[in-house]
């Protein structure tokens, strides 16, 4: 993520990341593991610069479980070994591990970001792919990681060596920690990215490394809006079709997008309504990440219009913690909202739509039900704007003009530990229907804590 223009305002620790006292948090002590979907849209936090906010407070406001926490650099005076900041060693970090550590005890997790834009990556200082994986083995074990980001850009990003052993750790990483979720971010153009993007791509095709995702970051570049974005988005799903062979639906299972919210260092603008756009473009193509850079940012300035970039507040008019409740929705969490959930029991029909018609205009919580159509449709997330019959977010629940009440589905094929689900699939287990959310792979309907699976009734 850029960072040329976000002016470090360091906090002590102590004020800002809490009053305990533990020092590591290995694997052993670390809190379970969330699904994936929350690592894939964990917002990039800076712990210790650019006026940090409280993560807890976040988590409480937005319903957020997952940060990315940024950066680990190579030490500013040189070396192999894992810093903060090019400043502060992991090795004898306690500030970082007591904030995860709240996170996790508030039910949350953390995957750690390593390189950024600027500052001494570790690529270019370690020599070969096993002396950096070596070095990011220390982070991860340290803080019993479940999920790390390679966010590669310059000056590392023209570097093919550093590149290569970036790609080279990442893919040691994923085969000796089974399980961690590792994604690679990298710039965005208009042609989906640059050359140096596609040389990236190249090499981990060479390497037979796939990780979780392949993110680019559509701003800095000349995008105007949400249409520049998701036209990007496409471009770049274009090129990872190209280079790895991938149909559209693999394709874009590997395929991520990382913003920036309000102004950015280009003085490009990034409102609301243009993450709302971007996530439902995300949403409805079933792309595997949608995060932002940052949380330190996600709040309104003294002067909400400023016409300059800051490293703690968006200079656009908002609440604080708005942008950051779009990657709870992607997540597929309901963010706090004045609208009460609906009741999932089936829906009696008394010869006419009991549920309320669907509005374009109304924000709705999954299990939310409406009618259109003479039908009634029950929401499996967050949506607005998305036309039942049209978008996989709705389920729909029969027709709602006879007697009675609404009959439940027949079984689909049953559900396979083994089988990988996008969003809007439908398997049967335990006698009932259910609806997969987002991509899932290995967790059981009904018995995962994050709500992956809707049930959709017996069947």
């Amino acid at each position: 993520m850029q960072r040329k223009t976000l002016i470090p305002l360091a906090l002590t620790a102590a004020a800002t990341l809490g009053a305990t006292t533990l020092g590591v948090i290995n694997a052993q002590s670390a809190s379970a593991a969330l699904t994936s979907n929350w690592y894939a849209s964990a917002p990039y936090l800076m712990p210790f610069d650019n006026s940090p906010p409280d993560a807890i407070e976040v988590m409480n406001a937005t319903g957020q479980k997952a940060f990315q926490l940024a950066f680990i650099l190579a030490p500013n005076g040189g070396g192999c070994t894992p810093t903060w900041d090019g400043t502060r060693a992991v090795s004898a970090d306690t500030d970082a591990a007591n904030l995860i550590s709240r996170i996790r005890a508030n039910g949350g997790d953390v995957s750690v970001s390593i390189g950024g834009y600027g500052g001494t990556k570790l690529g270019q200082t370690c020599g070969t792919p096993a002396a950096t994986a070596a070095a990011y083995q220390q982070v991860v074990t340290k803080y019993g990681l479940k999920a790390i980001d390679f966010d590669l850009e310059e000056p590392e990003y023209e570097n093919a060596a550093a590149v290569h052993n970036e790609l080279g750790a990442a893919q040691i990483l994923q085969q000796n920690n089974p399980g961690l979720y590792v994604s690679v971010t990298t710039a965005g153009t208009a042609a989906g990215t640059g050359w140096f993007g596609q040389q990236m791509l190249n090499d981990a095709k060479s390497l037979g490394f796939t990780p979780n995702n392949y993110s680019i970051m559509p701003f800095d570049g000349g995008f105007n809006g949400a249409s520049a974005q998701t036209s990007a988005l496409e471009a770049f799903h274009g090129i990872l079709m190209n280079t790895f062979g991938w149909d559209s639906a693999t394709a874009y299972a590997h395929e991520g997008v990382s913003m920036m919210n309000g102004r950015s260092d280009a003085g490009e603008y990034f409102r609301q309504a243009d993450f709302q756009t971007v996530l439902d473009y995300a949403t409805g193509h079933h792309l595997a990440r949608y995060t932002y850079w940052s949380v330190n940012r996600d709040r309104q300035c003294a002067d909400p219009n400023q016409s300059t970039t800051s490293g703690t507040c968006s200079s656009v008019p908002q609440t604080a913690w708005e942008f950051t409740k779009y990657t709870a929705r992607f997540a597929g969490a309901t963010p706090p909202t004045s609208i009460p959930p609906t009741s999932n029991s089936p829906t009696p029909s008394t010869g006419a739509c009991s549920a309320p018609a669907w509005s374009s205009s109304t924000a709705y919580t999954g299990g939310a039900l409406v009618s259109y159509n003479g039908h009634t449709w029950k929401a499996q997330w967050w949506t607005q704007g998305e036309t039942p019959g049209s978008a996989s977010v709705w389920v729909d629940q029969g027709t709602c003009g006879g007697t009675g009440t609404t009959q439940p589905p027949t079984c689909p094929p049953a559900w396979s530990s083994s089988t990988a689900y996008n969003g809007g699939a439908t398997v049967s287990y335990g006698g009932h229907k259910w609806t997969a959310k987002w991509w899932t792979q290995g967790d059981i309907p009904g018995n995962n804590s994050q709500g992956v699976w809707t049930d959709n009734g017996a069947c």
